[in-house]
């Protein structure tokens, strides 16, 4: 039997790839030409090759033609049946040169190889960035056009990525799908889950370089490190107040406006924050559901039952990591720790003096207080005085 032969003797004259017939030859060229004499007889798209237009067709019919011997799935394409069938058998023939990773698909290992390079072939052309995968480049560009291509059946909401519109659905479904092995709390979002890991674990990554502070999320750790570095990048629009974390600013706007958005439908008290609400109307319901086994105290939260509790055990749980003193609640520990770090993070509206503790600035406001009592009772009419000729 003769050998097969190996020779490609027809060559592109546009990009030197060679081939063993003509008509290999002549199909490779239209790519060169954009010549497109295949055309779907459905929605009129054009093709250059045969073949590409009948694997378009089957997007009409739904035909796939091609199944997997080792499960019920079938594909309309010979080359996805091939990169299936790895799934079952682990095979992946794409290895990186560089680290060894290996892959089921090329385009795979496209991506992968320009993680060494740097490579970042798609170009934006409204702002010049570049990106490493043209997906990015995509979702970069509705910033620019503000497209929102995912619209939520249920409300109006449109999303410009489509990972957005599904964590979006949850809050309609109430879906849960990331459950806490520990306790089976479930969560929506994968981030929610870890964060909420951490309250098992113990675990604190992000830490402080100045002291001896550690935090479970990133956010705690930008707004600890303001107490070392003075920001206080929330300014008040109605005076020069400054504060450095948002909320502060929000319960001090609500000093210009009068506003104590939470009230009572009982009597005419209004709070500033809705956990002063709730602690007052306990005072309506004289709700004392959690009672002491060992004295007649009562308390209206399990968390004050426990935290009793330890007046009569001795317990002192939260420990200094500094000087190892122990305390029998974590916000004693808490201000505790402010001896040996130095933080203030309760500062004054009036005059920008801080204050270690929150029991330390209200007797600071009470000293402006006085004074601007005081300064009103110096007001002195005046007095005509008598000529004396």
């Amino acid at each position: 039997m003769e050998a097969e032969t190996t020779e490609k003797p027809f060559s592109c004259d546009v990009c030197k790839r060679t081939f063993t017939t003509k008509s290999d030859l002549a199909r490779h060229a239209r790519i060169h030409t954009r010549e497109k004499q295949y055309s779907c007889e459905v929605c009129g798209y054009l093709f250059a090759r045969k073949s590409d237009l009948m694997c378009h067709v089957r997007t009409h019919t739904g035909e796939k033609p091609f199944a997997c011997d080792r499960c019920k799935s079938s594909f309309a394409q010979k080359s996805t049946l091939i990169q299936h069938v790895r799934t079952h058998t682990g095979e992946k023939p794409h290895s990186c040169n560089v680290c060894k990773s290996a892959f089921l698909k090329k385009s795979d290992l496209v991506r992968h190889t320009r993680t060494h390079t740097g490579e970042r072939p798609f170009f934006c052309e409204m702002c010049g960035n570049s990106f490493a995968e043209k997906s990015s480049l995509v979702q970069h560009i509705r910033t620019h056009t503000k497209e929102k291509p995912y619209g939520c059946e249920i409300c109006e909401s449109c999303f410009s990525q489509k990972s957005r519109l599904v964590l979006h659905m949850r809050t309609h479904t109430g879906e849960k799908p990331y459950r806490c092995e520990t306790c089976g709390t479930c969560f929506a979002l994968k981030s929610h889950l870890m964060l909420h890991m951490r309250t098992h674990t113990k675990e604190k990554p992000y830490s402080c370089d100045i002291c001896l502070f550690a935090f479970s999320r990133k956010s705690n750790l930008v707004r600890h490190m303001r107490t070392h570095t003075g920001e206080k990048p929330f300014s008040c629009a109605s005076c020069e107040s400054s504060f450095s974390q948002k909320s502060h600013l929000l319960h001090h706007m609500r000093l210009h406006n009068d506003d104590n958005p939470y009230a009572c439908n009982i009597c005419d008290f209004t709070f500033v924050k809705k956990l002063m609400l709730v602690q007052h109307m306990k005072l309506h319901a004289g709700e004392q559901l959690y009672s002491c086994e060992v004295c007649t105290s009562s308390f209206s939260h399990k968390s004050s039952l426990v935290q009793h509790m330890r007046i009569h055990s001795g317990e002192k749980p939260y420990e200094c990591s500094v000087c190892h003193s122990s305390f029998s609640r974590n916000s004693s520990l808490q201000r505790h720790m402010r001896t040996h770090t130095g933080e203030k993070p309760y500062s004054c509206d009036v005059c920008g003096s801080a204050f270690s503790q929150k029991s330390h600035l209200v007797e600071h406001l009470q000293i402006h207080a006085r004074k601007n009592r005081l300064l009103k009772g110096m007001e002195v009419p005046l007095v005509a005085t008598e000529n004396k000729t």
